[in-house]
């Protein structure tokens, strides 16, 4: 029966000590040990990577783009260990590409340098990034719309995946952008993140103060929170009020002994230009 055995780099390395000369059998598994430029692949080496990879615990990118030619858009994934690791999408005629991340969780997504065509009429580019099935960023950008950034954050991986897709969308008129200031006020000892959610926009959870960029495509804004409360017993209540008038607009509550997560502040925001974000311990 045939067997593989894998000459391993050790073994190599001990033809070719001090004062040993490599027979001829020692030169060939040598040459057999490289993969050179012009070889082919066998089906057997195929499966053997395939195995290998599936075998893989690293993170990894889902990217897809749709209505996409000659653009190009480079993404970067800082891991635990610091390395940069630079993804550049181009056209994949939406189907997914995967590609695996360097280094171990967490991994900070951000993006680098977007290489895209002028748009004119009703056409936007659409991108909507999702980290680990959970929390999504999204933003419209190009034709009369801003640039989308380099080094705007999309948030941190702190399981496997982060999933984005990019695509050239046409729209039934221009569309502008729209701004709501958000001032956060935490009279906890918790760390309380917020995210907001718009039509075609949305923002990655953050614990500061803000200023959106969404569209009038639709003048509102959904808020949810997270909060780790496993180690207290204390409820925390979180109010958002209109800041020019200071009405209470609504209502949520963030339970003791539990992760919160994506919980809803309990409406809306239509039309406000300004709030403010209150939360603290219930009395």
């Amino acid at each position: 029966m045939e067997t593989n055995e894998i000459t391993t780099r050790e073994k190599l390395k001990t033809y070719f000590e001090t004062g040993k000369y490599p027979t001829e059998s020692q030169f060939a598994e040598l040459i057999d040990f490289f993969s050179l430029k012009d070889d082919i692949v066998t089906n057997k080496e195929l499966v053997t990577l395939a195995n290998n990879l599936a075998a893989l615990d690293n993170g990894y990118i889902l990217y897809n783009t749709s209505n996409i030619e000659n653009e190009k858009f480079q993404i970067v994934v800082n891991s635990k260990e610091g390395e940069d690791q630079t993804f550049t999408i181009g056209k994949t005629e939406n189907k997914d590409q995967k590609r695996y991340f360097h280094g171990s969780a967490p991994y900070a997504v951000r993006t680098k340098e977007f290489v895209i065509d002028p748009l004119d009429g009703h056409r936007y580019y659409y991108l909507n990034s999702q980290i680990d099935d959970g929390p999504t960023t999204s933003r419209l950008f190009g034709n009369n719309l801003p640039p989308v950034p380099g080094n705007f954050e999309l948030g941190t991986v702190e399981n496997k995946k982060f999933y984005i897709k990019i695509s050239n969308e046409e729209f039934d008129r221009k569309i502008n952008n729209l701004h709501t200031r958000l001032t956060f006020v935490n009279k906890t000892d918790i760390l309380i993140e917020y995210a907001l959610y718009g039509n075609y926009w949305s923002n990655r959870y953050i614990s500061e103060d803000m200023v959106t960029d969404h569209y009038d495509l639709g003048d509102f804004l959904a808020c949810f929170y997270r909060a780790d409360l496993t180690e207290t017993s204390k409820p925390i209540e979180c109010r958002i009020y209109d800041a020019d008038n200071d009405t209470l607009l609504m209502t949520a509550s963030l339970l003791p002994g539990q992760k919160n997560t994506n919980v809803s502040a309990g409406g809306v925001l239509a039309g406000v230009r300004n709030a403010r974000i209150e939360c603290h311990y219930e009395s």
